[in-house]
């Protein structure tokens, strides 16, 4: 997905951030696969979730199918500028993440279940990079939106690591911080690897092959 400009492996500093815009971007009413609204309003109940994998086109479809998501949408989380465009953000200049926005309804999937899934199918050891995908926009990051979130994704890091380490993997390197700004992505990204748009098309994402013990680390303690 680096299509365009050089990828980039270091974080920009907010003084050095492109400047953005105002206007934010445009997208769907609705969700292609699930038929959800996109930006909301989001039923009673449900709560929301954003995560970074990598390049987010693979990890949307991922979440999208998960029974108790109610929409999911693609967007740039954890950086600087306002309302960037994907150009901006593959150019490494804006700080942001691509990210994946999840709205699921607690009562049919915990918060500690999605932390499962985004544990599992990534590797979150490879600091500004996804495999072949190079550049700060694909680190591995979750973006918090209450405290429970974060104890939940902080809980599970620390059961994790030791896994991972007897696997043969480095260090965790995800971010975990509280979750700013979410700015979707144009509308093309949306549900990107539907059946309608490119059910073929280019999905970097790769399972590590280590189980994450959710039973033992659930989001009630």
């Amino acid at each position: 997905m680096s299509l365009f400009g050089a990828a980039k492996s270091r974080m920009v500093d907010a003084s050095d951030a492109l400047p953005g815009r105002a206007e934010p971007i445009t997208v769907p009413g609705r969700h292609e696969v699930l038929g959800t609204p996109l930006d909301g309003p989001y039923p009673e109940g449900t709560e929301i979730a954003d995560f970074a994998m990598g390049c987010f086109w693979g990890v949307e479809r991922l979440f999208w199918k998960l029974d108790g998501v109610v929409t999911t949408s693609v967007g740039y989380a954890g950086g600087h500028t306002p309302n960037p465009t994907y150009e901006e953000v593959c150019s490494g200049r804006t700080g942001h993440a691509e990210a994946v926005r999840v709205v699921f309804d607690p009562e049919r999937v915990s918060y500690a279940e999605l932390l499962k899934v985004f544990w599992e199918e990534h590797d979150p050891t490879q600091g500004h990079r996804q495999g072949n995908d190079i550049g700060t926009q694909y680190r591995s990051a979750i973006y918090y939106h209450s405290e429970a979130q974060r104890e939940a994704a902080e809980r599970t890091r620390a059961a994790y690591r030791p896994l991972l380490a007897e696997a043969g993997y480095g260090d965790i390197t995800t971010e975990i911080a509280p979750a700013g700004p979410y700015y979707f992505a144009e509308d093309y990204h949306q549900q990107y690897l539907s059946s309608s748009k490119n059910p073929n098309g280019y999905c970097g994402l790769t399972a590590n092959g280590v189980s994450c013990p959710v039973g033992v680390v659930s989001a009630d303690g």
